[in-house]
């Protein structure tokens, strides 16, 4: 097995906390097909994810994120997920796939984070009493916090979204908004928010996994034209 070669982690962190003056950049996540991943680039995407936790109806073998990846080719940001996953499965994945670094959407504690050696967005589950400032805190090493809708019993993709002014006042700090966006809101909420980049799956889907190219371009000209 040939194991891949990543850039500099550094310049990953350096460019994903540039000024959102460069305009908000888009993430579609849940890609399941090598298909779906080319169409979210035509469609204008700057990343796209990929789902490696089992217990999710988009997740994705190793083998087939791989040849995702490498579709995509270089200059687009790709993204595992993993939710409560053992590090030593992330680290595989990573050198397996070719991702450009991880999302770790479960209830990773900073213990856990200081273990990565490659670059990671943490996912904040935006919990009715949860202080958003305070739970970014405790993970200073993270490139970007993506904040989403709360569950008690799901880890994202849920299609339902909370309070946007809930985190207004950390825009600009690697900010990724995500939950319950479409192209018929995320204008409202790029322009409420201004986040550095917005997260979507369920919202250009015909169903779990399977992304609609149109939906697509709707959600990444809506996105990027406020």
């Amino acid at each position: 097995m040939m194991l891949s070669t990543h850039p500099d982690p550094v310049g990953f962190l350096q460019r994903i906390r540039a000024s959102a003056v460069t305009g908000t950049k888009v993430k579609i996540c849940g890609i399941t097909s090598v298909d779906d991943g080319l169409a979210a680039v035509d469609a204008g995407a700057d990343a796209i994810g990929l789902v490696f936790y089992r217990g999710s109806k988009r997740f994705v073998e190793l083998e087939l994120a791989t040849e995702i990846v490498a579709a995509v080719g270089p200059f687009v940001t790709t993204v595992g997920l993993f939710v409560n996953e053992q590090i030593e499965y992330v680290e595989r994945a990573y050198q397996h796939t070719g991702i450009h670094m991880v999302q770790l959407h479960g209830d990773e504690d900073s213990t856990y984070c200081g273990q990565l050696k490659m670059p990671f967005i943490k996912a904040i589950r935006m919990a009715p009493d949860l202080d958003p400032r305070q739970a970014i805190e405790g993970f200073p090493r993270a490139a970007a916090f993506l904040f989403d809708a709360w569950e008690p019993d799901q880890y994202g993709g849920t299609g339902t979204g909370f309070d946007w002014l809930r985190i207004s006042d950390i825009a600009g700090r690697a900010t990724i908004l995500a939950g319950g966006l479409s192209a018929d809101n995320v204008g409202e909420a790029v322009a409420m928010v201004a986040p550095y980049a917005v997260d979507v799956s369920g919202g250009v889907e015909t169903s779990p996994g399977r992304k609609d190219a149109l939906l697509m371009q709707r959600f990444v000209k809506a996105a990027k034209s406020v």
